[in-house]
């Protein structure tokens, strides 16, 4: 059975927003540089390769190398932009992410492509889903992962003028775009996405627009959730998570990623030593088998029923 999340119409991959907003810097900043590792298509970079062949570097398949070039050409005045598969990005040069580029403070900007299990089939090798968990630690890294291509556009001119490390999470399962009015895209804020009173139901990512269809069921049984896009995962907005404690009494966290160390583990973590409430997270318990996008999502609970469901069982623990 398909997820319902992906058969909704007006899809739009967050990968050609990145692609066109890199393309528009760069017509303007000569500093801005690309750096992949064989990616090129992927990463929807084609275009930026025809219009500034000097700027664009593919070191080949050796990501070590990649964050290696990023550190060098940040320490040279430029503002490289590293993108690559999440799942190497992240896994295969931690190291490097951690030494050359947080450790050191460079100017380095990573953009970590086709995250979650948005590759599917290809199996747990290419599923990323401890990407939140590794580099949460890295205290001076700032951490993206936005939930639509508006907020895309925004995180990649944002990181575009902050002097610091930051790393960028986009999929390439194409999602919705929100539908909020006014929008302002801030680092350590979170998005109020519906408003409530019963519980809070925290997303990010490819996730977001799930949660809000999940909130606008219960709002039919009566049940009214507050929804928030944490689409800054460091820093986290702990005043909105602990606000939501406070004023629902329930947390349920929804991300395409393992619930150990990612989204689901700060706000655990974050309540649990200042409100604790009881906080339902909905994600991956741990390595997922091989199967469909579409398939993974349903069997692990990343949809509108799946999130309600939650909600139900987070409300029940308070006792509400």
């Amino acid at each position: 059975m398909a997820a319902p999340a992906l058969q909704i119409q007006g899809l739009h991959d967050c990968r050609e927003a990145w692609a066109a907003t890199l393309e528009s810097l760069a017509a303007v900043d000569d500093r801005i540089v690309a750096v992949v590792n064989d990616s090129v298509g992927s990463s929807k970079l084609g275009g930026f390769q025809k219009k500034f062949p000097d700027r664009l570097i593919n070191v080949g398949i050796a990501e070590q190398c990649m964050v290696g070039v990023g550190a060098g050409l940040a320490n040279g005045g430029r503002i490289p932009f590293l993108s690559a598969a999440a799942c190497f990005l992240t896994g295969r040069s931690l190291e490097q992410i951690k030494a050359d580029v947080a450790y050191a403070g460079f100017n380095v900007k990573l953009v970590g492509q086709s995250s979650g299990v948005a590759y599917g089939e290809l199996g747990p090798t290419h599923h990323s889903i401890e990407d939140f968990a590794w580099l949460r630690p890295l205290t001076n890294l700032t951490i993206l992962c936005p939930a639509d291509p508006w907020e895309t556009a925004e995180a990649i001119r944002w990181a575009a003028i902050h002097d610091g490390p930051v790393y960028i999470r986009l999929s390439r399962m194409p999602v919705p775009d929100l539908d909020i009015a006014h929008r302002t895209f801030r680092v350590g804020k979170a998005e109020l996405v519906r408003d409530g009173s019963d519980v809070t139901l925290i997303a990010c990512g490819t996730t977001v627009h799930l949660a809000a269809k999940a909130s606008d069921a219960l709002k039919t049984e009566g049940i009214r959730a507050r929804v928030l896009n944490m689409a800054s995962i460091n820093p986290l907005d702990e005043a909105a998570i602990l606000a939501a404690a406070s004023e629902t009494g329930a947390i349920v966290t929804v991300e395409e990623a393992s619930i150990r160390g990612g989204l689901g583990g700060a706000v655990a973590e974050l309540t649990a030593d200042n409100h604790p409430v009881p906080v339902e997270r909905v994600g991956f318990p741990g390595f997922v088998p091989t199967g469909s996008v579409d398939w993974l999502f349903t069997e692990f609970g990343l949809t509108a029923q799946g999130i309600a469901a939650a909600a139900r069982r987070a409300i029940g623990r308070a006792g509400k």
